[in-house]
């Protein structure tokens, strides 16, 4: 059975996730079936340009609509809270872009419809699905790079003066914008939650974020045999220990992406999710609920140490 999804939004984000999913030469048995918008316009035109069959001026409308059955959710964040429950309490999956919420206890509480209802839900971390994220996680694995005792990651661009970074009202900062990238490196690599400001068996992770300046934009893991290093957003390629390049080349569009080429990669999501689906899982193994759960209460603590605080932060979810 085909599996259809929905594009909520018809932004930037979604373009790119459209855009990949299109032109991959196999997405296996999924189709893009629709797309809403408050602006009929916008999803009109977005439809034209992607070929997508049904339009809707309405989340509520698509979400009750028997024409999907998963979302993907590429909404501003202070939405995707309500919006992600909106289709999960109407019997849909969903994929929402990353933070998946706001805080912890708003990822908690989407967690807890998705079991009540019995749906997938993913946060959607495009890095974890790359081919170089698979490799570097193999070469652990075997044991390559020794124990693994330091992460450093930088992740730094000139994006300060964008609305979603300084407008508090939309869930503005670099922590919950690029910071996601650094942290969920960290817990990729350790698998563990952090014990204040270092891991158990003092392993470390230096993580700097930055939006006023372009930083290296690159991961390395250390391990006591030695270490390998991956850019941190989309990597494509990878060094390893004895100084060879890993390279890993993605598929072209005929439509230009907003963001540069590597948004091809956010296929690897696409991918990952219609295996889960297929096997009926209501999370993946790579970015699991308590993957989610672990990162909204790390971007909670780093918020809170600089003083930055949403109005959602003093309210209960269910």
């Amino acid at each position: 059975m085909t599996l259809r999804w929905g594009i909520v939004t018809a932004g930037k984000i979604s373009h790119d996730f459209v855009n990949a999913f299109n032109s991959y030469p196999n997405v296996g048995e999924q189709i893009i079936a629709a797309v809403a918008a408050r602006d009929m316009n916008r999803a009109t035109e977005f439809a034209k340009l992607h070929k997508i069959g049904k339009v809707f001026d309405s989340y509520q409308k698509m979400a009750e609509s028997n024409d999907i059955d998963i979302a993907y959710i590429g909404a501003l964040n202070p939405d995707h809270y309500h919006i992600t429950k909106l289709f999960l309490e109407n019997g849909k999956h969903v994929l929402c872009e990353k933070p998946l919420c706001l805080n912890h206890k708003q990822v908690q509480s989407l967690v807890n419809i998705s079991k009540q209802n019995k749906l997938f839900l993913m946060e959607a971390i495009w890095s974890r699905f790359s081919p170089v994220y698979l490799a570097l996680e193999k070469e652990i694995q075997a044991g390559k790079l020794g124990e693994i005792k330091h992460v450093e990651a930088n992740f730094g661009a000139p994006i300060a003066t964008v609305d979603r970074l300084r407008k508090k009202e939309l869930g503005g900062s670099a922590v919950l914008d690029i910071g996601v990238y650094t942290l969920q490196f960290a817990q990729f690599v350790f698998k563990d939650e952090p014990i204040k400001v270092t891991y158990e068996g003092g392993k470390r992770a230096v993580l700097n974020v930055d939006s006023t300046v372009m930083l290296w934009n690159k991961a390395t893991v250390v391990g006591t045999k030695g270490r390998m290093t991956e850019p941190l957003n989309f990597p494509h390629t990878l060094i390893h220990l004895d100084g060879t390049v890993e390279k890993h080349s993605l598929h072209t569009s005929n439509i230009p992406y907003v963001c540069d080429n590597t948004a091809a990669g956010l296929v690897y999501q696409a991918l990952e999710v219609e295996k889960c689906i297929r096997k009926g899982l209501l999370e993946s193994p790579r970015m699991s609920h308590k993957d989610s759960l672990v990162l909204a209460k790390l971007e909670d603590a780093v918020r809170k140490q600089i003083g930055v605080h949403y109005d959602v932060d003093d309210e209960e979810f269910p």
